[in-house]
């Protein structure tokens, strides 16, 4: 087996339409598939959106909302936080060096809707 990259992830949220709301503010893309189901598209990945205690199967043994710490790539931070403040959304930390995959990161952190941390970084 020879794993390349990550297509996508899920998160079980309390509100999925106050979730959307919270990403799309970050640039992502609502998008509708299947019979129903939601998820945020931003360049060649997606987060699927379950809202909690009502699961699609399989899911995660314990699917608990508030539980997850995502960063996602941006190309520039130094505006992030200036971006964040304009869209209503507090900055927990940020901007502070950090390591990520491929090496040195300025990240930004915002806790979202149901509390997940959400990192925003670029690759210096």
């Amino acid at each position: 087996m020879d794993v390349h990259t990550l297509d996508h992830l899920v998160l079980y949220a309390t509100d999925v339409d106050e979730t959307c709301a919270f990403y799309e503010r970050l640039g992502m893309e609502r998008r509708e598939f299947g019979d129903g189901r939601v998820a945020l598209h931003f360049g060649d990945y997606k987060i699927n959106l379950h809202r909690a205690g009502d699961e699609y199967d399989p899911h995660a043994r314990d699917p608990t909302p508030g539980a997850a710490d995502l960063c996602l790539v941006t190309d520039d931070v130094d505006d992030v936080a200036a971006e964040l403040d304009d869209a209503g959304i507090d900055v927990v930390e940020g901007p502070v060096s950090r390591t990520g995959a491929r090496g040195e990161l300025r990240s930004v952190y915002v806790y979202d809707p149901d509390g997940n941390l959400v990192e925003i970084a670029a690759y210096r």
